[in-house]
């Protein structure tokens, strides 16, 4: 008598599988009948004054009438420059590599640290000097100019 080709995991994978799509049949049916209109008024979602989101319009009467166009802001607004241009700061040199001509000042009051270019020193600089700087505005950020070493 010849074995059944059939074992008993590939018996119970298909009984899953029917069941499955039987499951899914069936959510597919349960929509079907329980589906409401699909028309826009029950799509539509509306912010009330506090931003929550509720289902019914907003009242017509509440509505506030005095806004001007100049009030209304489009966009990020623009950032004040924090630097001010005559502040005299004072730091030490943390970093300085003479061949290339840049290094990097810390500040005693705030512990940033300054980009700072060969260019803008008045006084030839190395790492552990004392130095005062002004800041400025840099391609990627405040820049300490007018470096020199303080006495």
């Amino acid at each position: 008598m010849a074995k059944s080709q059939q074992t008993w995991n590939k018996k119970e994978k298909e009984k899953n599988r029917q069941k499955k799509r039987e499951d899914k049949a069936l959510r597919k049916e349960e929509r079907k009948s329980t589906a409401s209109s699909s028309d826009l008024n029950s799509m539509l979602a509306y912010v009330d004054e506090f931003g929550n989101i509720t289902d019914t319009p907003p009242d017509p009467t509440k509505k506030k009438k005095d806004i001007s166009l100049d009030d209304i802001q489009i966009g990020v607004s623009k950032r004040e420059d924090i630097i001010e241009e005559d502040q005299v700061k004072r730091g030490t040199v943390t970093f300085f590599d003479a061949s290339k001509g840049y290094g990097f000042i810390k500040a005693k009051d705030s512990q940033e640290s300054y980009f700072t270019h060969i260019n803008r020193h008045l006084d030839e600089i190395k790492e552990g000097n004392t130095v005062t700087f002004s800041l400025e505005n840099g391609q990627k950020g405040p820049v300490a100019v007018d470096v020199k070493i303080d006495k």
